[in-house]
């Protein structure tokens, strides 16, 4: 039932513009869990509990490794839906310090041929004051904050956007991410090199020690960092103390791809990044010894996909 129901909504849902059905997906999981026999029925369909699949990570338990990534719920209004359908946690953003509309549409481009998508969006966000309110409900799951620098921002004061959001929002999530890899913020990758990172990082980890030591913080990085660059990072990360990476973001690359919109500007996303980011990953682990937590995404299209993540 529920792979019938899935393939008959896909079908409609990819006859429209990627963004609209994006919204359209966003608002109903924003809305079912408000109409209690929808509720009861989705819960009945996707609830599932497996002690096997308890993961404990920073010092936070999560019933099942499984989340949803930021980028899906930019603006928090659909976490009790996500926890029904089954999410172990819901990482909402990126959030700026003000709301931003973002670059102009269209900005996310369907890959059909490829199993991928192609995002030029920008950070468009309802900005930390008005999604603040929405992290303080109570909920049923493990929740992240992906945070990042407004468009306004010069990256030389950039720390600043970083450090408001983390003593604003910090006491309402589980724990934090501090995206420093979107390829559609203009200069923010630069933030990964090595002086950049290190100059960058103490105040925010100073900031972090003073008023959430306990609360975890990651750094999201890019798949498209060259691993001479990669083990600097690493060796900056785990000297200022930050908690683990999320690998990774959305990529540049266009290579091995079919489909004529692979020219369109922006960030790959989907079944191509499978491959690169698990590349990353493992370098990671292998550099670190396994002590560096890390929550891998990017091509995750089903259980295998999932597993050799985990793995």
């Amino acid at each position: 039932m529920q792979q019938s129901g899935y393939r008959a909504l896909r079908h409609v849902l990819f006859r429209l513009d990627p963004e609209i059905a994006h919204n359209i997906s966003l608002y109903l999981l924003a809305v079912a869990p408000k109409l209690k026999p929808v509720r009861h029925w989705l819960t009945h369909l996707f609830d599932y509990n497996d002690s096997r699949l308890v993961t404990s990570v920073f010092g936070l338990r999560f019933v099942n490794p499984v989340g949803i990534a930021a980028g899906y719920d930019k603006n928090a209004i659909a976490i009790d839906g996500l926890a029904i359908l089954g999410a172990g946690y819901v990482e909402v953003g990126t959030i700026t310090p003000s709301s931003q509309h973002g670059n102009q549409r269209p900005r996310i481009f369907r890959l059909s041929e490829d199993s991928a998508l192609i995002n030029r969006m920008g950070f468009p966000n309802h900005g930390m004051e008005t999604v603040a309110p929405r992290l303080a409900k109570p909920r049923s799951i493990r929740l992240g904050l992906n945070i990042g620098k407004g468009s306004d921002t010069a990256l030389e004061q950039s720390v600043s956007d970083y450090t408001k959001m983390i003593a604003r929002l910090q006491h309402l999530v589980d724990y934090l991410v501090v995206n420093i890899s979107s390829p559609n913020t203009p200069g923010l990758r630069a933030l990964q090199g090595r002086e950049l990172l290190d100059r960058f990082l103490l105040p925010v980890m100073e900031l972090h020690s003073e008023v959430c030591p306990d609360r975890p913080l990651l750094v999201k990085i890019s798949p498209d960092i060259t691993i001479s660059d990669l083990d600097n990072l690493l060796d900056i990360v785990i000297r200022r103390g930050v908690s683990g990476l999320i690998a990774t973001n959305s990529s540049l690359s266009r290579g091995g791809l079919s489909d004529p919109r692979h020219i369109e500007k922006g960030g790959l996303s989907g079944r191509p990044l499978h491959d690169k980011s698990n590349n990353i990953i493992r370098h990671i682990y292998r550099q670190t010894d396994g002590h560096l937590p890390i929550i891998g995404v990017g091509g995750i299209d089903n259980a295998r996909a999932a597993l050799e993540k985990i793995r």
